[in-house]
């Protein structure tokens, strides 16, 4: 699991220089707030490959001049590791910068490093780590969402918010311009998506009862001509302003020609 928070960042040090891993050691390990856990060292590509197939890290803190496979083919076999670790080069070649910026490294600082650069390169390893930790999250939870009716939940995302609403307390979804009005007892919310996808997940539970709008059976409770002040929009497809109320909120939303049956059917149905 990806350290996030408050956890330490779990840490490698590749340099083939001892002298130079421990200087880089020492730094890492008096940063306050001890941001960093130094787990493992090694001194060539190959070493450090070897001790990634047995643990898991977050940061790797990488020189790029070393025997063997440089810096730079370390970093790019990274990329198939699982859970691949952030990247901060550390070296003392300026002339390499660009080209570690090209395969996505994180920070390029140069030797001697000074203990305030190195100070924000941990912090900006940890904001990406937080980044990737709430991308992680949102995926995890848009494929649960795209479960229904297993998943039982929509997932939302409204002005920056990641909103989790059970599928029990959804009442109507009805189709606005782009979006897709989600209503509720409470409130409601706004979602992308289509209504025929919707209906074809979620099953017998709701019913379409126009091209617009997709009501939960049970919370059908009327069918007939609201008064006129509740009057939905006239719609050219409804049937002599047949419309449903839907409990508890009392919305009246328009039913279709073809529809007005199946709500009759289903009011009948209880």
């Amino acid at each position: 699991m990806t350290s996030t928070g408050d956890t330490p960042l779990r840490t490698l040090i590749v340099d083939d220089e001892p002298l130079a891993r421990l200087r880089l050691r020492g730094l890492l390990e008096g940063l306050p707030g001890l941001p960093v856990r130094v787990l493992g060292e090694a001194g060539s590509a190959g070493q450090a490959l070897s001790w990634l197939k047995e643990h898991v890290c977050d940061l790797v803190f990488l020189d790029i001049q070393m025997p063997g496979p440089d810096g730079l083919q370390l970093a790019q076999a990274l990329e198939a590791v699982p859970h691949r670790p952030i990247v901060v080069f550390v070296t003392a070649h300026a002339e390499h910068a660009l080209r570690a910026f090209e395969i996505e490294a994180l920070d390029y600082l140069t030797k001697p490093v000074r203990r305030e650069r190195l100070q924000a390169a941990v912090e900006r390893a940890r904001g990406r780590l937080l980044e990737r930790h709430a991308a992680a999250t949102w995926q995890s939870a848009q494929a649960e969402a795209e479960a229904l009716p297993d998943g039982e939940f929509l997932t939302i995302t409204e002005r920056g918010r990641l909103i989790r609403v059970p599928l029990a307390e959804v009442l109507y979804f009805k189709a606005e311009l782009k979006y897709l009005t989600v209503r509720t007892a409470g409130q409601s919310h706004l979602m992308e998506g289509s209504l025929s996808e919707l209906e074809q997940r979620l099953g017998p539970r709701f019913l379409r009862i126009h091209r617009n709008a997709l009501v939960a059976r049970r919370a059908l409770r009327e069918l007939g001509r609201p008064p006129a002040s509740l009057a939905p929009d006239a719609d050219a497809d409804a049937s002599e302003g047949w419309a449903v109320r839907v409990a508890p909120v009392d919305d009246w939303l328009s039913v279709s020609r073809r529809q007005v049956a199946a709500v009759r059917e289903a009011l009948a149905a209880g």
